[in-house]
């Protein structure tokens, strides 16, 4: 039995001596407690140094992925010369299945192949002659780091970071946001509280008080390129009326201070989501039409990345978010959720409540099928999740609609629905109730007809007899 070996400088390979000792799994640890113990088990068949680190970095990389280098390659089939006969050890199966494909060479990969393997790696310095060990830590090191920069490199999760924070970024600025707006509006509410009630927009009133701070400047300021002029007039003639407490300079000074943070932070906050928007519509075209940026980023951040996100069932997309529900529900035995974050998408939001949940499901399953071709297709193009929202509009349509198409044993057809008259809602008044007679039926058997006819002329002889 051959045992391959890849280390950081070198591709060593090891000619198995006791192949007996190699049933005993369990106590296999024992053989290599020292460098002469291991010696007897194993020793060095053939050695190949690299020329450099790229090339250490290159074949450490295919050895992760599981594919076969050049210089593995020629190794490999020296021994396929020489030793046909032989059996290759191998630890991960996978880069065995690729070897007995391309060179046609019997591998082999076990528990007890484990073991020998920890066991070559506890021993390699004896095993080994003429390499210091302190050269051996510097060359493991210096492969490390080479291979740790180039998984960061060339990751393909890494441009999902970028989403991830910039959501979760997004959030807090809204929050943030909240906080100051109701703060300021809360001061300067003391001061001029009536200002309030007629600027509604938050940024507009921030802008507002930063321009003309104390109440008493709004009759002499223009604020015609902040507020329309029928609110321009109404926040003057406020002004002069107003209930509001007179304060100082410093605490004006403040106030402005404050609206300066929040127009800062509102401005960031579009430049953000430009970004975010950008961003996702690189990364995740066809989610991003299904079900927007901002739902599309939360579900990625929720799931960790988009390859997680992609993993996903259709049932799971659909109740993200929402776990919290679903176990408290699953312990009380009550009604499920129908949705999670996906609730927030634009076409739950525009149905109606009673179609909530069908919607949402066929929202996920189309999503979930939008992710994955994101996530492992080639296409950067955005015309699936066009075509799959096309069809979710159109199942919106038909339930709006009533128009549910029913599937039966034939095939497909629509259920029709009778069309709208309106009916007058003037009762006549029934003049049958009226009669206190038994009913009797009109029509009457032509049995009962013919039975008549008999009867009739009986009764007229006997009445004559009588009166004789």
């Amino acid at each position: 039995v051959l045992c391959g070996f890849f280390s950081s400088k070198r591709n060593l390979l090891f000619q198995v001596l006791n192949e007996k000792k190699l049933q005993e799994v369990d106590s296999l640890w024992k053989e290599f407690e020292t460098p002469e113990k291991a010696n007897k088990i194993v020793k060095l068949k053939h050695f190949e140094k690299f020329q450099d680190t790229t090339e250490a970095l290159a074949a450490s990389t295919a050895l992760v992925e599981g594919k076969l280098s050049k210089n593995l390659k020629k190794i490999l089939k020296k021994i396929v010369a020489k030793d046909a006969h032989e059996q290759l050890a191998v630890a991960d199966a996978k880069l065995g299945g690729v070897i007995k494909d391309k060179l046609n060479l019997s591998c082999i990969h076990s528990p007890m192949v484990t073991e020998l393997m920890r066991g070559i790696r506890s021993q390699i310095e004896g095993l080994i002659t003429g390499l210091p060990s302190r050269e051996m830590a510097a060359m493991c090191l210096g492969l490390a780091h080479s291979l740790s920069r180039y998984k960061l490199k060339f990751s393909p999760d890494k441009v999902d970071t970028m989403i991830i924070q910039a959501i979760s970024l997004l959030d807090d600025l809204d929050k943030e946001l909240n906080n100051y707006i109701m703060r300021c509006r809360e001061w300067y509410g003391w001061h001029f509280p009536e200002l309030g009630k007629i600027i509604t927009d938050n940024l507009t009133y921030c802008k507002c008080v930063r321009k003309v701070g104390d109440r008493s400047n709004f009759a002499a300021s223009d604020v015609s390129d902040i507020l329309p002029e029928e609110i321009e007039e109404d926040v003057k003639a406020a002004a002069e009326i107003s209930m509001g407490t007179e304060v100082s300079e410093e605490d004006i000074n403040n106030i402005i201070h404050l609206c300066d943070q929040v127009i800062e932070i509102s401005e960031y906050r579009t430049q953000l989501y430009d970004y975010l928007k950008n961003r996702m519509m690189a990364i995740a075209p066809n989610l991003t039409v299904m079900v927007g940026e901002l739902v599309g980023a939360r579900l990625i951040a929720h799931a960790g990345s988009l390859l997680n996100l992609a993993k996903h069932p259709a049932s799971t997309v659909q109740l993200l978010g929402a776990e919290k529900a679903l176990f408290r529900a699953l312990k009380t035995k009550r009604d499920t959720p129908k949705f999670g974050l996906i609730y927030h998408a634009s076409l739950v939001g525009q149905t109606n409540t009673k179609n909530k949940g069908k919607i949402s499901r066929m929202l996920a399953a189309k999503t979930a099928l939008t992710i994955r071709y994101d996530a492992l297709g080639e296409n950067t193009n955005a015309e699936m999740g066009a075509e799959n929202r096309l069809k979710v509009e159109t199942r919106l349509r038909l339930l709006e609609e009533r128009g549910i198409r029913r599937i039966s044993g034939t095939g497909k057809a629509l259920a029709r629905t009778d069309k709208y008259q309106n009916k007058s809602e003037v009762k006549i008044f029934d003049p049958s109730g009226d009669s206190t007679l038994p009913a009797v039926s009109k029509k009457r058997k032509i049995q009962e007809v013919e039975e008549q006819d008999t009867e009739v002329p009986v009764k007229s002889k006997k009445f004559k007899a009588e009166m004789k």
